[in-house]
């Protein structure tokens, strides 16, 4: 790896030492980073059976690689592991609270974003806090608003609370799903995790693929329906749902969605609001007790955070803003202009740069690493992935947790404000299937004859497609325009946008590292789903009502730039490096992916560098050479979790 970074002088140590003890006095144990296992069976006593959630915890190391602790009880094994800020004391998990007489506990993963809000509405009703944590905060919450409690929350969220008493496990996860949380039931054990590796660690649980898992492999994936794994039986909690399990049933709900209702505001009034609720979300994110940086684009959207955080430090005299960006060795070289990716991030970067006097830092990745971290990342997800997409944001986060442990990025913009091409283009948008994924055919080409027999992936993901058009509410007064940008906007939001936080949240806290997301806060959501999108998309342009609002704010060169995707390697020796790969794989006869696919379609796609699958696997970015890394994920998927086929 080569890091094109100035070294830090001793200056620069002295500045993050002065800026995380600022933090740490004004803003105090905030950020919990983690990873949670737990057992609950209300049949018979499980309390012996310790071994089986160390083992379950110990999978979960990178979420937190300092500390982990235990909670026992006859029904109940409970594991969490800690990355380890402040407040070791006060934060420590699982932590349990008696009240009137009955015990709660709770494990606990993620940031609240109104804690000081909740914490001064709790004293109200009496409660008391012992140390400074969010986590003591939403126990009490628990405690005090029960199941309602997910309705007062502000932040990102997967979290459990045991209440000894009434023999009641009571789960949620966060409105739009960041942070991840699985469960599986079996033999009246309730077993989740925040990742599946720790479930299949249960014993009696064991990996199995069946029709519908080969469906969501290579009909959706990298994507995944909510609620759903590749795992027969090991199921996802959905976002903005909660789960409560008693008396040996599982009892299942959402408790948010986007409503839609008519828009009333006039454009000055909408810009207002948007802009407040967009700083809103910004200032609640920038708080941190250990150093925080921003990645930085040269984008739109990246440069509206930065210019936040960057103001942030200026107000509260801190050090000039750290700054990141990814690039790849020979980038600029071999860059070809792409309707999807139009022009190369240097020259914006240093615009923001150099107008915010920021501290940036530019990490330049090569292709061995890109290609030898496809596995790491798979482990990640547990599941094949975003191919070097993801590979190259796990290898980012690892070199900037160096310097960081929290930073802000302007992901999910383009999801809630409309900046996809999709949104545009009629190929898209007459496709009537997932518009960044609309290669049906050349997918089930893919699959063994014999097995595409019996596996028919446009039937299944017809099936999902016109399953979730279902849950959009259009309104009587929307003009057709705006009704057929909800349909593709809620496919957007609940599909890509999910694909793309799951990334992000696997491989950040693969290093221990934590990515906020500003602009997915559900009260801009919620006000952007019913702006019409004659306004939305304002003058013709992608995310044209954002731009506008921000065309006094920020360089014109920013707000006018084309939107462009994260960057990619266009290093042809990554397309050799992957095509070598799966040319290994195909001459490899024990090669479990083998079975699965169809040799002579796949030597052709070698043969073509990856052209004769002829339009992109998945999304923008994910053209020959990623598809080919897609299936070499999906072959060390095989080796290293072993399903059972069951086809």
């Amino acid at each position: 790896m080569k890091i094109l970074q100035k070294s830090l002088q001793k200056q620069t140590k002295h500045i993050y030492i002065a800026y995380y003890t600022y933090m740490i006095n004004k803003y105090k144990g905030v950020v919990i980073m983690c990873g949670f296992a737990g057992v609950v069976n209300l049949k018979e006593k499980i309390i012996d059976k310790k071994q089986v959630i160390i083992n379950m915890n110990q999978t979960l190391s990178k979420r937190g690689p300092d500390e982990c602790g235990y909670y026992l009880e006859d029904n109940v094994l409970f594991g969490h592991r800690r990355l380890v800020v402040i407040d070791p004391d006060g934060g420590k998990q699982p932590m349990t609270f008696k009240y009137m007489g009955n015990t709660y506990t709770i494990l606990y993963n993620g940031q609240i974003y109104n804690t000081e809000e909740l914490r001064n509405e709790l004293k109200g009703f009496g409660f008391t806090f012992e140390g400074h944590s969010d986590t003591e905060v939403l126990l009490k919450s628990y405690i005090h608003f029960k199941e309602d409690v997910v309705k007062k929350l502000n932040g990102i969220f997967a979290f459990a609370v045991w209440d000894t008493n009434n023999k009641k496990l009571f789960i949620a996860r966060d409105h739009f799903g960041v942070k991840p949380l699985y469960y599986c039931f079996i033999n009246h054990n309730f077993v989740f995790a925040s990742e599946i590796k720790a479930i299949l660690k249960f014993p009696g649980i064991e990996a199995s693929l069946d029709e519908q898992g080969v469906c969501e492999l290579f009909g959706i994936g990298p994507a995944h329906t909510a609620g759903t794994t590749a795992f027969k039986n090991i199921y996802e909690l959905k976002p903005a749902s909660m789960l409560i399990f008693k008396d040996d049933e599982i009892h299942i709900s959402k408790y948010w969605k986007l409503k839609s209702k008519i828009h009333t505001d006039n454009l000055d009034k909408t810009c207002d609001t948007v802009k407040e609720l967009l700083e809103d979300s910004i200032k609640r994110q920038l708080v941190s007790d250990v150093p925080l940086c921003t990645f930085l684009s040269g984008g739109l959207d990246s440069s509206i955070i930065t210019l936040h955080a960057a103001n942030y430090c200026k107000e509260h005299n801190l050090p000039p803003l750290n700054t990141y960006s990814i690039d790849y060795v020979d980038n600029d070289k071999n860059f070809v202009k792409t309707d999807f990716q139009p022009n190369s991030d240097n020259y914006y970067i240093d615009l923001m740069r150099n107008k915010l006097n920021t501290n940036h830092h530019t990490i330049v990745l090569d292709t061995p690493e890109l290609a030898s971290y496809l596995e790491d990342a798979m482990i990640a997800r547990d599941f094949p992935g975003m191919a070097d997409v993801d590979s190259s944001l796990l290898l980012f986060c690892k070199h900037v947790k160096n310097d960081a442990t929290v930073t802000l990025t302007g992901e999910c913009a383009d999801e809630i404000f409309g900046g996809y091409p999709w949104f545009f283009r009629e190929d898209a948008l007459n496709s009537k299937t997932f518009p960044w994924s609309i290669a049906l055919s050349e997918r089930q080409k893919l699959l063994n004859p014999e097995i595409a027999k019996n596996v028919d992936l446009k039937e299944y993901v017809d099936y999902r497609y016109n399953e979730s058009l279902k849950d959009v509410e259009i309104l009587d007064t929307d003009s057709t325009e705006t009704a057929e940008k909800r349909k593709i906007s809620h496919l957007t939001l609940n599909w890509f946008m999910q694909t793309l936080l799951d990334r992000s949240d696997k491989m950040g806290m693969y290093n221990g590292f934590e990515i906020r997301v500003p602009f997915c806060d559900y009260r801009l959501a919620e006000y952007v789903w019913n702006i019409p999108w004659e306004m939305k998309a304002l003058k013709g342009r992608e995310k044209g009502l954002l731009r506008y609002i921000m065309k006094d704010i920020l360089p014109s060169e920013i707000v006018d730039r084309k939107k462009s995707p994260y960057p990619k390697t266009w290093n042809p020796t990554y397309l050799n490096t992957v095509k070598k790969m799966l040319s290994d794989i195909m001459e490899n006869k024990e090669a479990p992916i083998n079975h699965l696919l169809n040799r002579e379609y796949i030597l052709e796609i070698l043969n073509t560098d990856g052209k004769a699958f002829t339009r992109p696997w998945f999304g923008q970015l994910m053209t020959g050479p990623q598809l080919m890394a897609y299936l070499c994920q999906v072959n060390m998927w095989l080796e290293r979790y072993h399903p059972k086929i069951e086809l």
